[in-house]
């Protein structure tokens, strides 16, 4: 049981650690959506077995908001992602690793294109979790939709985070990057299980 739990730690501080990195590392030769996508897709080959590799609070809620995880999981899945949070902050102070707040002032239009980039995300993961997007493509189908994501959301004005665990670490956690990945993954979500549904 708990082995999901901790799972889930380790890829929320790996997708966090590795994204700070990059930011704190502008002349990196790869974009940071890419490195974030593929980082997502390899663990969702590695801990997608073990506990459905959410790394991500809004991909819970997501997944909740469909009866796709129980609600003490959820619960659990999200102080396990802010546990991974955590050390991610520790590990970046301890290496004295310099950082910038990556931060947009709050806008509509920002707010929208978060949700936006949110949504195309979440309705790709969707499919994953439904099972129409199986075995091997799984993790190229969620690094994939990670990658439209960000960039339908960069593209619109915003960070492109996607994640409320990634903006704690980024020191960029604002209503924006809060609330606006949670509203995209649901409705993400609930299309994906419209679209699939028998009825």
């Amino acid at each position: 049981m708990m082995k999901k739990y901790l799972a889930e730690c380790i890829g929320t501080f790996a997708l966090s650690f590795i994204v700070v990195l990059a930011v704190a590392s502008p002349s990196t030769p790869i974009p940071i959506p890419v490195i974030a996508g593929i980082t997502l897709a390899l663990f969702v080959y590695s801990i997608g077995p073990i506990s459905g590799c959410h790394i991500n609070p809004s991909v819970t809620l997501g997944q909740l908001s469909v009866k796709k995880i129980s609600f003490k999981d959820a619960v659990f899945y999200v102080i396990a992602q802010c546990f991974g949070v955590l050390f991610t902050i520790l590990l970046v102070k301890f290496l004295q690793i310099q950082t910038l707040s990556a931060s947009v002032a709050f806008s509509n239009k920002i707010f929208i294109a978060e949700i936006l980039g949110s949504f195309f995300f979440n309705f790709g993961l969707a499919s994953v979790v439904y099972g129409k997007a199986k075995g091997q493509v799984s993790g190229i189908v969620v690094g994939g939709s990670l990658f439209l994501g960000v960039m339908v959301a960069s593209f619109g004005g915003a960070l492109g985070i996607l994640n409320p665990a990634v903006a704690i670490a980024l020191n960029s956690l604002t209503v924006v990057y809060l609330f606006a990945p949670m509203i995209g993954s649901v409705i993400g979500f609930w299309v994906y299980a419209y679209l699939v549904s028998e009825r």
